[in-house]
């Protein structure tokens, strides 16, 4: 059983977590990830995680209270995009976020294990990565009625350009960001997405990790030395690279 885990609070959790169910002479929890997905989950070796994706979409309606209903962000990046993470990168800040080793107070009545056990996690993890989002405006079927359309933009994020120099951003990001972030900031592994993240929430992020604030020991390297005119470069490449 996966620690923490607290079988009271599933039974009374808002998102409907069922439980145990009674498995050749074992209880084996059911918990939430995609087998395809490659997502190693720690714990007992008999417990079996299976992604419901019901319950997926069913926790993202109270995420979409500051992060959009499809996980686009708002508030210029007062709350970020959540949409098409790696589901090992969202898993992994939603345990910070409960243990404490990152202080939220936006996440702090949700992330327990009353209201977001380790099923929750790894279900809207998984529900997370396969929201899809866009640049531009897709080719719209004519046919499609005025609310479809109006869905179909909402899901078109495109960050505005960042005041710096492209040119030289991705020069930084290529020596110090792209061995873990990919070749053009799609995020790989648990490294998040940066291209289509929005700029003043990366930059509070970058200013959370040389505080101490928020920490990863992966990230003291790559900021060591980076200047505020580097980090604006950094910043405009991001901005720009999946346009």
């Amino acid at each position: 059983m996966p620690h923490g885990y607290n079988i009271e609070s599933a039974r009374s959790s808002p998102f409907r977590w069922l439980g145990l169910v009674a498995a050749s002479g074992i209880l084996t929890l059911l918990l939430a990830t995609a087998a395809s997905s490659g997502f190693a989950v720690s714990g007992d070796e008999a417990t079996e995680y299976v992604y419901d994706a019901d319950i997926g979409k069913e926790i993202m309606e109270l995420c979409a209270g500051c992060h959009g209903e499809f996980g686009q962000g708002g508030g210029g990046g007062e709350y970020p995009r959540i949409a098409g993470l790696p589901v090992k990168y969202i898993a992994n800040q939603l345990r910070a976020f409960k243990s404490g080793e990152w202080e939220n107070m936006a996440m702090a009545p949700y992330a327990n294990d009353r209201e977001l056990p380790e099923a929750d996690i790894l279900n809207i993890s998984t529900y997370l990565t396969g929201l899809e989002l866009f640049t531009r405006m897709p080719p719209v079927d004519p046919d499609l009625d005025a609310y479809a359309k109006l869905m179909l933009a909402k899901r078109v994020l495109n960050i505005p350009q960042y005041d710096g120099d492209p040119a030289a951003g991705e020069a930084i990001y290529h020596r110090e960001c792209r061995k873990c972030h990919g070749r053009e900031g799609a995020g790989q592994g648990s490294n998040p997405q940066l291209a289509g993240q929005y700029s003043e929430y990366l930059a509070r992020q970058v200013a959370a990790f040389r505080t101490g604030k928020r920490k990863d020991p992966k990230m003291g390297k790559p900021l060591q030395g980076l200047s505020d005119p580097d980090l604006a470069d950094l910043l405009a490449y991001l901005s720009v690279v999946d346009d």
